[in-house]
C-alpha cells in the first residue's frame, strides 16, 4: 500500500473495524446494580465517605444533576441533596470488568482494555466473522449479553471508526447507552458538532495550543496542515500523529512493554510517624511484589516517592546490584530510600514502585543461594494461599491491625493491576 502524500492526507476511506466499549458511570452502575434499592437514585462513588471526599464516579442520575467527576462530597450533596454516598467495591468492579471482557474476546482475539471500564476490540483481517453480521449487529449483540450476563442494569455505550481515537469520539458522542459509527461519510457532519475539547486527549492545555495558531474549532483542526500542527502547534512529532488520528488513520495501536510495577496511597489523616510509614511501606510493597511475582519477574531497582502536606514532594530511586522478589526484600531496599529524606515532613501520599525488570528462573536462582531459592518459594507459596483464601490472609507482622489502611482501590486509568489478578 502507498503512503499517501501528508501535505494533502484524506479522509481515511477504509471500512470503520475498530470498537470502543465504554461502560455507563461504570463504579456507580456497578454499585447500583448489586443493590436495586439504589437504582434511580443518583448515587456518589467516592474515594472517602467523608465530606472532602473525592467524588471518583457521580452514577447517571447524579450527572442529571450536574455533579461531576472530581466534585467533593459536600459539593455533589450540594447539587443533588438526595444522593447516597458509597466508597467503591472493589469485589464487584473487577468481577463485572473480568466478565465484561469475556464477552468481547467471543468477538475478535484483540481485545485492548484501556481501562477499568473502557475496551478497544480491533475487527482488522476478521473478514471471515464479519461475513454473518456487521459491526452494528455485534454491537447491539454485546449490548444485550452485558445485560444479560453482568446485570440489567448495566449498560454501555460503544463507538466504531476507521481507528482507535475516532471509535472513542464515537463511544462519547452520544451517552448513555449509544451506539455511533463513524466514517469517511459522516465524520465532518460529527465534527461540525463538536468543540475542541470534547475530543479525546484535547483539554484546555492543548486546546490552548491549537488557539494560538489559529485553531478554534474541530474544522480548522481538520483544514490545517502537518507543517502548522508538528512546528506550531505541538512542536514536536505529536502534531504529525494529531494530523493523522483526526482524519482517521491509526496512530495508538501500540502495546508498551511493561517496564515497571507500583503502588501508591493516599494518607487519609497525614502523618510523620516513622512506624505507621513503615507499616503504610510493607502493605505497599506486599501489594507490589504479589503483582511482581504474578508475573514471573525480578527487579532490581526500587523508587520512592513522597507528597507532603504543605504540597511539596520527594523522591529517590536506586538500581542494586541484587534482584528483589520476596515482599521482605523490596521492603528493605524501599525503607532503606525512605529514610533519605531529607526533611521529616507529615506525608499526604506515599508512592513505591519496582522497576528493571527481569524474568526469573528458578535454576538462575538455585545457583545464587539456596536459602535464598527457599525464601523466593514461600513467597509463592504464601500469594497461593492469598489467591486461594482472600487478601492478607498471611501477612508479615509488621501489618497486624492494617485492614482499613491502604485500603483496596482501583484506579481509572489503568487495568494492569487487575490482569495482574485475574489473567
Amino acid at each position: 500500500m502507498e503512503t499517501p502524500d501528508l501535505k494533502k492526507l484524506p479522509i481515511n476511506p477504509n471500512p470503520p473495524l475498530v470498537m470502543h466499549i465504554d461502560l455507563n458511570s461504570c463504579f456507580a452502575t456497578v454499585e447500583q446494580q448489586a443493590n436495586k434499592h439504589l437504582r434511580g437514585k443518583p448515587v456518589l462513588i467516592a474515594a472517602y465517605d467523608s465530606p472532602r471526599g473525592c467524588v471518583v464516579a457521580p452514577s447517571i442520575e447524579a450527572k442529571g444533576y450536574g455533579v461531576k467527576t472530581g466534585n467533593r462530597v459536600v459539593e455533589g450533596k450540594l447539587l443533588a441533596p438526595n444522593a447516597v454516598v458509597r466508597t467503591p467495591d472493589t469485589n464487584l468492579i473487577r468481577d463485572v470488568h473480568v466478565k465484561f471482557k469475556k464477552i468481547c474476546q467471543d468477538y475478535s482475539p484483540n481485545v485492548f482494555p484501556q481501562s477499568i471500564d473502557e475496551v478497544v476490540i480491533d475487527f482488522e483481517e476478521m473478514e471471515y466473522f464479519l461475513r454473518d453480521k456487521t459491526l452494528p449487529e455485534i454491537a447491539q449483540e454485546i449490548k444485550s449479553r452485558l445485560k444479560k450476563e453482568v446485570g440489567e442494569w448495566m449498560s454501555c455505550s460503544i463507538g466504531i471508526g476507521t481507528n482507535r481515537f475516532l471509535a472513542k469520539v464515537g463511544a462519547s458522542y452520544k451517552k448513555p447507552d449509544g451506539l455511533v459509527v463513524i466514517d469517511h461519510t459522516n465524520l465532518m457532519n460529527i465534527y461540525n458538532t463538536l468543540e475542541l475539547t470534547d475530543l479525546p486527549y484535547i483539554k484546555y492545555k492543548n486546546q490552548a495550543r491549537l488557539k494560538s495558531v489559529g485553531i478554534f474549532t474541530v474544522k480548522d483542526f481538520l483544514r490545517a496542515d502537518v507543517d502548522t500542527l508538528k512546528k506550531r502547534a505541538f512542536q514536536s512529532i505529536t502534531g504529525y500523529y494529531w494530523y493523522k488520528r483526526i482524519r482517521g488513520w491509526e496512530v495508538d495501536a501500540i502495546e508498551f512493554e511493561r517496564k515497571s510495577i507500583g503502588q501508591d496511597y493516599a494518607l487519609r489523616q497525614h502523618t510523620d510517624d516513622p512506624k505507621e510509614l513503615s507499616q503504610i511501606l510493607m502493605k505497599l510493597c506486599e501489594k507490589m511484589g504479589r503483582r511482581l511475582r504474578k508475573h514471573k519477574n525480578l527487579a532490581y531497582g526500587i523508587h520512592v516517592s513522597c507528597i507532603y502536606s504543605d504540597r511539596t514532594w520527594w523522591h529517590r530511586g536506586k538500581k542494586f546490584k541484587t534482584s528483589q522478589y520476596t515482599t521482605l526484600e523490596l521492603y528493605k531496599r524501599a525503607q532503606y530510600l525512605l529514610d533519605l529524606q531529607p526533611l521529616q515532613k507529615k506525608l499526604a501520599k506515599l508512592s513505591v514502585s519496582c522497576y528493571g525488570l527481569e524474568e526469573s528462573s528458578v535454576s538462575q536462582l538455585d545457583l545464587f543461594d539456596n536459602t535464598l531459592f527457599q525464601k523466593r518459594k514461600l513467597a509463592d507459596a504464601l500469594d497461593e494461599i492469598n489467591n486461594r483464601y482472600g487478601e492478607f490472609v498471611i501477612t508479615p507482622a509488621i501489618m497486624m491491625g492494617m485492614n482499613d489502611t491502604v485500603i483496596d482501590r482501583i484506579a481509572f486509568g489503568g487495568v494492569k493491576e487487575i490482569e495482574d489478578v485475574y489473567h
